[in-house]
């Protein structure tokens, strides 16, 4: 057992107090793994603790993921990642957790971003960089919003978009007061404590083994 510093036990709380227990981001066959990458490095910015990956693209492999991972500069330890390869097995976990899943998609159906609301229970869905969502999965879609834009190009890489719209997310939360909690004001403080303290140890754990290795 690696001794954890009081001072590092603080900021873990501290972090874990603003996690958003309620707000996720799902990817559906995102080709790129560093957009996979930034879109974890925002998501522990805004403080969401679990993310969504589906990869039925048979172009697509797990290694293309770990490569994704571990280009998210040190934020992927605390983030979970739930990898499927069925939209369905996806959405039927999503749906146990999240109330609503709103999806960039153009349509004569969607409405603005800034018109959501982001403070209740929900999980964003993005497409692929290239064909956007499935028709699959637009079926688990509770409604389609777009990113306001004003330019000749109407369309953001896609870990652009999950970042602007997670962070009026973030913006809309911040106002509603749910940023605001101490630590042990949720009921999953304690155990992402203890889940991040496991973390934590086993980073020092392998930072002294690669060391003597060395």
């Amino acid at each position: 057992m690696i001794d954890i510093l009081p001072r590092r036990i603080k900021r873990m709380k501290d972090v874990i107090s603003k996690r958003q227990y309620d707000l996720s981001v799902i990817l559906e066959n995102v080709h790129d793994p560093h957009n996979i990458g930034a879109v974890i490095r925002t998501c522990d910015s805004v403080g969401i603790r679990e993310i969504f990956v589906i990869q039925t693209d048979p172009r697509l492999s797990e290694k293309g993921l770990e490569i994704g991972l571990q280009s998210s500069s040190g934020a992927k330890p605390w983030i979970r990642v739930n990898y499927f390869t069925s939209v369905h097995e996806c959405f039927t976990e999503v749906n146990d957790r999240y109330e609503k899943v709103y999806g960039t998609s153009i349509g004569a159906n969607a409405v603005g971003l800034y018109d959501l609301n982001l403070v209740d229970s929900c999980a964003l869905l993005f497409g692929n960089e290239h064909q956007g969502l499935s028709d699959e999965a637009l079926k688990h879609v509770d409604k389609n919003f777009l990113i306001p834009q004003s330019g000749f190009v109407q369309s953001l890489n896609i870990s652009v978009a999950c970042a602007v719209s997670l962070y009026e997310a973030s913006r809309q939360r911040h106002l509603n007061g749910k940023y605001d909690l101490q630590f042990g004001e949720h009921q999953l403080h304690p155990k992402t404590l203890d889940e991040y303290m496991e973390i934590h140890q086993q980073k020092k754990f392998n930072k002294i083994n690669n060391k003597k290795v060395i």
